[in-house]
């Protein structure tokens, strides 16, 4: 009876792996001679282009120092570091031999041209809802680029999670294939803004808690997550930012890099801004500020705004009135000068710490990144900067600021253990490459 009962789980296995393997299993779709780069309409490449700008394509497909668009980008999970493919049209190591098919495959399915099954690092989730016309024009724009050969890099996933077909596991699970259908109701623009920040724009990637397998939370969409050791603030009305995400407010920042109500942007939101977004006419950027400002509930927070800039503005000399404080002479000394708002309405160019997030979030990783590393001439508003102070404080001086800032810029409860964050986030700025 028991080798009976083993004999038919055995066989229950095997089947089930059968089934398994023919879900899984996918074809390759034959090589092409690469196209002339001539052969691709100019008005579809500049169109390609600034959709290559909005999904912020560059930025996960270049290395350091690398060639544009030429991978070996090193995306690091929970599971180990997954690099960036080659989307030149080198014919030997980039898609110089992939048909539109197989480029259209690679972003609604998450299958590369050979069959094999794509890693989610690679956010065809989100690609799946792009319309055939704009994968038309990211196609064009990718095949005039000037084509590089650059060798993959090997993965760093353990096994057995580098076996490419158990990602259709993981796509049975969480992956729902489909172009993005207009929300019925709703205005054009706020549709349109929901199929850039949905699609090719890929928000929720950054912005949307994971689970224990990389997918993103079900019912926390935008809900804030932590991304390339910054904390990517929730996008609904979750926000902890003093002052609710205006239309106004998230046009400002999002086509400039800056708003005066909130700050700057810094870390990946930099690249997103200015190596992305900035490709987008402004009536895109408009339609991401209606679609963001929905969902994040402002038009229910505006009537306070006035009240909290009053209340933020008046904190602002705080720390140069002779107090008998050491954290505030520091804070006078090292951040007072360029942070200073007289009022009524704080400067973009000198941010009002009252107002950003940095200082709300339930921890000061986004304090502590801002204030060692700084923000360069090119990351926030455009021709300001702030300089690191990575060599000029202290761990225990930039504990000191956090901690002081906390208590006097918000009515929030402290951080706490605040002096080893700073450490650890020291350390993994000086180890990365």
């Amino acid at each position: 009876m028991l080798k009976q009962s083993l004999i038919g789980l055995a066989g229950a296995f095997v089947l089930g792996l059968l089934i398994f393997v023919a879900l899984a299993w996918r074809s390759s779709i034959a090589p092409i001679e690469p196209p002339a780069a001539a052969s691709f309409p100019p008005d579809l490449v500049a169109k390609g282009e600034a959709l290559a700008g909005a999904g912020n394509c560059a930025s996960c497909h270049t290395a350091k120092d690398g060639q544009p668009f030429a991978g070996g980008y090193g995306l690091v999970t929970s599971f180990g570091t997954v690099y960036s493919s080659n989307i030149t049209p080198d014919p030997e190591t980039g898609i110089g031999r992939w048909s539109e098919a197989a480029f259209a495959r690679a972003l609604h399915d998450g299958v590369a041209r050979s069959g094999k099954h794509l890693f989610p690092t690679f956010p065809y989730d989100h690609f799946t809802k792009i319309d055939s016309d704009d994968m038309k024009a990211l196609y064009a724009f990718l095949m005039t680029r000037t084509p590089v050969r650059s060798e993959a890099k090997p993965n760093t996933l353990p096994f057995p999670l580098n076996i490419r077909m158990l990602q259709e596991g993981w796509k049975i699970l969480f992956f729902r294939k489909g172009v993005f259908e207009p929300v019925a109701g709703k205005s054009d623009e706020w549709n349109r803004g929901a199929y850039l920040a949905e699609g090719l724009g890929h928000c929720g990637a950054c912005h949307t808690p994971r689970n224990g397998l990389g997918a993103e939370k079900k019912g926390k969409t935008y809900a804030g997550a932590t991304i390339d050791g910054w904390i990517a603030p929730a996008l609904t009305d979750a926000s902890t930012s003093p002052v609710a995400w205006s239309e106004a407010e998230l046009f400002a920042y999002l086509r400039s890099g800056a708003s005066a109500l909130h700050g700057t942007a810094a870390g990946s939101m930099s690249d997103v801004v200015h190596d992305g977004l900035s490709k987008l006419p402004d009536a895109d950027i408009k339609a991401l500020a209606v679609y963001l400002a929905d969902i994040n509930g402002s038009s229910a927070k505006l009537a306070g705004t006035d009240a909290a800039v009053q209340k933020a503005v008046a904190t602002s000399g705080l720390g140069f009135t002779n107090e008998p404080d050491p954290d505030a002479r520091l804070y006078a000394s090292a951040c007072g000068s360029c942070h200073y708002n007289s009022g009524p309405q704080p400067l973009a160019a000198r941010p009002e710490l009252a107002l950003n997030s940095a200082l709300t979030l339930p921890e000061p990783t986004n304090f502590i990144q801002v204030v060692l590393k700084g923000v360069g001439l090119g990351e926030g508003m455009p021709n300001v900067m702030m300089p690191g102070f990575a060599q000029a404080l202290s761990d225990d001086d930039v504990a000191r600021l956090a901690v002081y800032l906390r208590r006097t810029r918000t009515d929030l409860p402290p951080w706490t253990d605040v002096e080893s964050k700073v450490a650890a986030i020291r350390a993994q700025a000086s180890a990365a490459p």
